[in-house]
């Protein structure tokens, strides 16, 4: 059995883990609902993702994957982008076969960018595919951020074709789906018009021990206790995609070199073991041994923007301290989550999670390796 550390998963990788989001996107989905998975990096979206287009295709459904960040960077126009667009759902559907499109191109030359997409959607692609359910999933939806020319149109396009399902049954063939790193309120300011208002949010939370049972599989031909291996490692990552997979991979690379075929931990002394792992592999040199990215990638998060570093790593170490004082009294100092720009900045680092309303730091290893001194140097520096 391997371990994927990093990257998407296959839809038949039996490292898989199934969660609650897989069903909740598929019913979704299926349903018509205009869905998003918007979370901070290396939580398993794009597994999700390719995992549901397999099984939507099973059942002999049209899915189109576009993953923003091919469409385009900071230095393409407006009418490139959205062209970019069009020939992908053009050769994406295969209608290139069915339609002249050079010429149709040609002849929307008056129209602005999303007009054209409008134009081809209920004009070509609806008209050529009929009585079949296509679904649109646009992966890495945050790099659209990095474009130098708003995109509210894109998203209010999306709603029209929800908004518009009554005079126009064939809309209801469309179906969306946008995953990324990236609050709604980041991609579309108009409010009024943004298709999230109107969507399904699925929510990524991290694995649970029952759902990571399968990677036991693993564990069973390396080490003497791989149900109680497995239950340190989660209370380690508590469920954190990435570090669970690492961490389980770290477990078969002890075994690979050590000269026995199966570690024998002594009953009881499972715990010590995974942490003696833990400690010397991932927290201790942290920095120099975090391949592929993950640490630094939340580091990165946290100081990219020096203005507003110095607040996000303030909300951090109120966390901090409340997690040092809760043993005395629980609810003592708790910082209330709220929608506040800064927070959300904090939760799409993954640094935190929301927990019965309140802030927590996610899981031990993150709270070991950016501790009150970690965080104390950086403020120094902003």
């Amino acid at each position: 059995m391997r371990y994927q550390v990093g990257g998407s998963l296959k839809y038949d990788d039996s490292t898989y883990i199934v969660r609650q989001a897989d069903e909740q996107l598929y019913a979704g989905l299926k349903t018509g609902d205009f869905c998003y998975v918007l979370d901070c990096h290396q939580a398993g979206k794009s597994s999700l993702l390719h995992k549901t287009i397999h099984r939507l295709e099973k059942e002999n459904y049209i899915c189109v994957y576009l993953d923003s960040t091919l469409l385009g960077s900071n230095k393409i126009t407006p009418i490139q982008w959205y062209k970019g667009i069009i020939v992908s759902l053009c050769y994406k559907l295969k209608l290139t076969k069915r339609v002249d499109f050079e010429s149709w191109w040609e002849q929307q030359s008056e129209f602005e960018p999303i007009q054209q997409l409008y134009r081809f959607v209920e004009q070509v692609l609806l008209t050529e595919i009929q009585n079949n359910r296509i679904f649109i999933f646009i992966d890495n939806i945050n790099s659209l951020l990095s474009l130098n020319f708003p995109i509210d149109d894109f998203f209010i396009w999306i709603r029209h074709c929800y908004d518009r399902q009554a005079h126009n049954p064939n809309l209801k063939s469309l179906v969306f789906a946008v995953f990324g790193v990236a609050s709604p309120s980041h991609l579309i300011i108009d409010k009024y018009r943004t298709p999230f208002s109107i969507g399904k949010a699925i929510e990524l939370s991290d694995f649970q021990l029952h759902e990571a049972i399968p990677l036991v599989k693993g564990l069973k031909k390396v080490v003497s206790q791989p149900q109680a291996i497995l239950l340190h490692i989660i209370y380690w990552t508590k469920g954190q995609p990435f570090l669970t997979q690492k961490l389980c991979d770290l477990v078969l690379q002890v075994a690979l070199e050590s000269s026995k075929k199966t570690i024998n931990i002594p009953n009881g002394t499972e715990g010590y073991w995974i942490e003696q792992l833990v400690r010397s592999r991932i927290i201790q040199h942290w920095e120099f041994k975090d391949e592929p990215e993950h640490l630094r990638t939340i580091k990165n998060r946290l100081l990219y923007d020096q203005h507003k570093a110095g607040k996000l790593l303030s909300i951090y170490r109120q966390v901090l301290q409340a997690e040092e004082l809760r043993n005395r009294n629980p609810m003592e100092n708790l910082v209330l989550a709220n929608d506040s720009e800064e927070q959300t900045e904090l939760l799409l680092s993954g640094l935190v999670r929301i927990y019965n309303g309140y802030l927590r730091v996610k899981n031990p290893i993150y709270r070991s390796v950016f501790n009150p001194q970690w965080v104390s140097r950086h403020l120094e520096g902003v």
